[in-house]
């Protein structure tokens, strides 16, 4: 399966007692690829990783894969800031069932130079044989991959390309000019996927696409089949929704939405919290205008 259009990054849904609630996400994945979405992503920072025990996490990323059942590929989420214990979590996640590779992001906290990040990123993917897509996500990690280091990555065999989240439009465009052919660039932000597409981007990793993942799958294949009128009405459209995501800390705001739709609980493991009164309300009224609660009403009296 090629690794290509609209991935959902996906929200690890909790029940009332925080407990990872199994069945919500069984459904959100299904829905998922039946709306069209081109590939999975649990784990990641949208799916709370930080906060589950790695039984946990492992349990996610299995159920997703086992839920998926090959009809899409499967990244799951391995990220932390000791090279060592990013080895060793990397080689317990190789071992689930049907997972077709693995995301990973700059390590943390530590703040390592180009060469600490090249060494790191190295020792995961030389760890298994599973594709590994970076993840540049400088906003959370306190560091930056910058492309020269990047490119030095892809000369790995199975470092098969990378979510690129900074919103540093000038270094994605740096990026997608100078790496060999194959290699993948997938916006990290909806906000710049239609740029990023533009300039040569094999993709999106979607929060927004969790709420919306038949609009946001067709708002990427059209502009990737050139089809730029659609692609911007559909940008132009659900833009607000995109951006209101991330009113709050991330997942907040996209928990909210979700369960306003119907699907899961408004539960987020601490340090994260739900949005304040103010922004669901807000949530509630863009949503409503976006017609997502009327969608609700009519499948919930059918």
């Amino acid at each position: 399966m090629e690794l290509m259009g609209c991935g959902t990054a996906l929200v690890t849904p909790f029940r009332g007692d925080t407990s990872v609630d199994e069945a919500a996400l069984r459904a959100l994945v299904d829905w998922q690829i039946e709306s069209g979405i081109g590939f999975l992503v649990p784990c990641g920072t949208t799916g709370e990783a930080a906060t589950l025990s790695e039984q946990e996490w492992l349990r996610v990323v299995a159920i997703v894969a086992e839920t998926a059942a090959g009809r899409v590929p499967v990244f799951g989420g391995c990220t932390n800031n000791s090279t060592q214990e990013a080895v060793a979590k990397v080689r317990k996640l190789a071992t689930v069932s049907g997972l077709t590779g693995v995301l990973t992001a700059n390590p943390y906290y530590n703040k390592p130079g180009q060469e600490g990040q090249y060494q790191h990123f190295r020792a995961i993917a030389e760890a298994v044989d599973l594709p590994v897509l970076l993840y540049n996500i400088p906003g959370r990690t306190g560091v930056n991959l910058e492309p020269a280091t990047v490119l030095r990555l892809a000369e790995l065999e199975n470092v098969v390309g990378i979510k690129e989240s900074s919103g540093n439009i000038t270094q994605i465009t740096e990026l997608l000019t100078t790496a060999p052919t194959g290699f993948k660039v997938f916006a990290g932000d909806d906000s710049v996927a239609l740029p990023v597409l533009a300039l040569g981007g094999a993709g999106l990793v979607s929060v927004a696409s969790n709420v919306i993942p038949g609009e946001m799958s067709t708002m990427v294949r059209s502009a990737l089949a050139a089809d730029w009128e659609k692609a911007r009405s559909l940008n132009r459209r659900y833009f607000r929704l995109m951006v209101a995501h991330f009113w709050e800390a991330s997942p907040g705001p996209v928990k909210s939405v979700l369960n306003m739709i119907g699907h899961g609980e408004d539960v987020l493991r601490l340090p994260m919290t739900p949005v304040t009164d103010a922004t669901r309300k807000r949530l509630e009224v863009l949503v409503g205008e976006l017609g997502l609660l009327k969608t609700v009403a009519a499948k919930r009296a059918s």
